[in-house]
């Protein structure tokens, strides 16, 4: 008990010094809507990358954990310039569950094109921040990685995921990387939607809490 107090208090030390209003999570993808509207709204852009998506999905049109792994596996073989051991299925897994806005366990259109706009958008910031040669983010790059990002992290929350998503020498690479910005992006833009007063505290119950911690 006395080790679960000591995280928990841990935990809240670390969030109380945290502004949210610093963090600029992405905006949620928009919400599902029949085909017959799709055709008649979306742009050329959207209309061929919904042709590209249909090819990845298949004829059921949604994308599941182990297709994401074999599509973002797929792309990074081709970026020699990438440090990566590829992505896993249990990264894969926590990436849908972030971005899965309607709970079906696979990505739908809309957020596939919102988790894909995300990545390409973080590997940019990812190749200005790696280590020429090595094709990693340096621990001393990290901060200003992730602040490029949109997420300034305190000493101590860059500390906790330096611990879960670097190396033993503090280097990240692609895939912890990319894993880690999807988690954080997601858990700030649940942040932003609970927080109904924007006074950056929000109040949950357990059911809550759960079913915001163990989906992710």
């Amino acid at each position: 008990m006395f080790n679960v107090r000591k995280l928990v208090s841990g935990l809240i030390d670390v969030v109380s010094n945290i502004d949210p209003a610093q963090f600029v999570p992405t905006e949620p993808p928009p919400p599902r809507r029949p085909l017959a509207y799709a055709e008649q709204h979306e742009s050329d852009e959207e209309k061929q990358f919904r042709r590209v998506f249909q090819q990845l999905a298949g004829d059921d049109m949604e994308v599941s954990p182990s297709e994401l792994m074999n599509i973002m596996n797929r792309i990074i073989s081709k970026h020699g310039d990438l440090k990566t051991d590829g992505f896993s299925i249990e990264s894969c897994r926590s990436m849908v569950a972030v971005m899965d806005s309607d709970s079906t366990g696979k990505l739908g259109f809309h957020e596939f094109k919102h988790l894909w706009n995300n990545i390409k958008k973080w590997q940019g910031v990812y190749k200005s921040h790696a280590t020429e040669g090595e094709g990693v983010i340096g621990a001393d790059q990290l901060p200003n990685a992730f602040r490029a990002a949109g997420f300034p992290l305190n000493e101590e929350l860059f500390n906790m995921i330096i611990r879960r998503y670097s190396d033993e020498q503090g280097n990240m690479d692609f895939d912890n990387y990319i894993g880690c910005l999807v988690r954080l992006d997601a858990m700030c833009r649940a942040f932003k939607t609970l927080d109904k007063d924007n006074n950056g505290t929000i109040k949950v119950n357990v059911q809550e809490w759960l079913q915001l911690t163990m989906y992710s």
